[in-house]
């Protein structure tokens, strides 16, 4: 399997400037491509394979006056910022088509300079020294190794984020490293108040990087915007605010890393539900907190290290409602409102925990436990059945 590795590394004042140059050609070198593929599509003509865009927009511009300033970069990364816009329209097609799983795929836009900025180098584009890498008429990139490469490299992305800092990405093969075989399994159940509520009853809070650096944010961004957009205080403003988002994001990444590490080295089987992250934000009095949690990364974090230390991951339907089932003889006792963090189940008499009940019932649905009746039995008793031997809710009322 693949797997990418990022390092930070530090260019000098002439290093940025090419570094820039390379971004900038890489940048036009797509929009043009993208331009003339659209207008191809737009007189209903068939379009350009990738290796007529690159003779177009590589070879035959280089001799043109007013792209003659590509040819002062490598032509490693213009070739593979063409075989993106050739992957990015494979993809968007077979989507149209039915043929690629998952959400819909739009169709490839064009690359601003005011968004992250990326270049990809193959193996004749670079080369790795004891505490430097080499880019081809870049010249060699003082780099940290926090950690060491596996194994040799097969690609190299040089990254510079909307913060000013520019990072190497190395994509190299591993194998996977299976684990222990363990009999733990767990499902978890994700929430807001707290991130994760486990079925063993371990209750995880997430440390919010947002919501305890609001008031900051909210300076900077007034101070934002006050200024001129394209002036130099303008720009100032910005990165400070750049600058803000990135500690935010690292802080987050760091903490779904070491949580998701543990929950893989701990439990053999793991049981996840699918949550519409994209459609929750939507509600303007949650978008805020859900955002600052990052539960679509935690996911994502999960499945790939699952499948890199042979763990066995599931998703349960979205629409299981285990909030609302009795973990204990799976009476469902209707829709709760969020407020409810606890609540007694009307058939059995068993008082829940609203996050750890769901968290059991997600365990449950992924097909790893069992209930203290088995949970599926002949008889299970409805909702009507349940609620009218209980209490009425009028004030006065006694039980029949």
């Amino acid at each position: 399997m693949k797997a990418r590795f990022k390092y930070r590394i530090y260019p000098t004042p002439g290093q940025k400037y090419r570094l820039a140059k390379l971004f900038g050609c890489v940048r036009v070198v797509w929009n043009d491509s993208l331009a003339y593929c659209q207008e191809k599509y737009r007189s209903q003509e068939k379009k350009p394979s990738n290796c007529e865009l690159q003779k177009q927009f590589i070879t035959q511009a280089k001799k043109a006056e007013n792209r003659e300033w590509l040819s002062e970069v490598s032509v490693v990364p213009l070739q593979q910022s063409l075989n993106d816009l050739n992957q990015a329209y494979q993809n968007f097609f077979s989507s149209t088509k039915g043929k690629r799983k998952g959400r819909p795929v739009k169709p490839p836009k064009f690359k601003s300079r005011k968004s992250k900025q990326t270049a990809r180098f193959t193996l004749r584009g670079f080369k790795i020294h004891q505490d430097k890498v080499y880019l081809a008429k870049v010249g060699k990139l003082k780099i940290v190794w926090s950690r060491d490469l596996p194994a040799a490299p097969s690609s190299v992305t040089v990254i510079k984020d909307s913060a000013n800092r520019y990072f190497l990405s190395f994509v190299v093969e591993i194998q996977p490293e299976i684990l222990p075989q363990t009999d733990n399994s767990v499902g978890i159940d994700l929430g807001i108040k707290t991130f994760a509520t486990l079925s063993n009853g371990e209750k995880v809070d997430a440390p919010k990087p947002l919501k305890k650096r609001i008031e900051k944010y909210r300076k900077l961004s007034k101070s934002l915007s006050k200024k001129t957009k394209g002036s130099k205080r303008y720009e100032k403003a910005r990165l400070r605010v750049a600058k803000f988002h990135a500690k935010l994001k690292d802080t987050r990444r760091d903490f779904l890393h070491n949580f998701s590490t543990k929950i893989i080295r701990e439990n053999q089987t793991i049981v996840l539900e699918d949550l519409n992250v994209s459609g929750m934000v939507k509600n303007r009095k949650l978008s805020k907190a859900i955002s600052d949690l990052g539960w679509r990364t935690f996911r994502t974090f999960l499945e790939g290290k699952a499948e890199k230390y042979g763990r066995n991951f599931r998703v349960i339907n979205r629409w299981e409602p285990t909030s609302q089932k009795c973990s204990c003889c799976g009476f469902r006792g209707g829709k709760l409102d969020l407020q409810v963090r606890e609540w007694e189940c009307l058939n059995c008499g068993a008082k829940h925990d609203r996050d750890e009940n769901a968290a059991i019932n997600i365990l449950v649905a992924g097909g790893q436990s069992e209930t203290l009746n088995g949970r599926g039995g002949k008889q299970k008793t409805t909702a009507k059945v349940a609620a009218a031997c209980e209490t009425s809710t009028r004030r006065g009322a006694t039980a029949r």
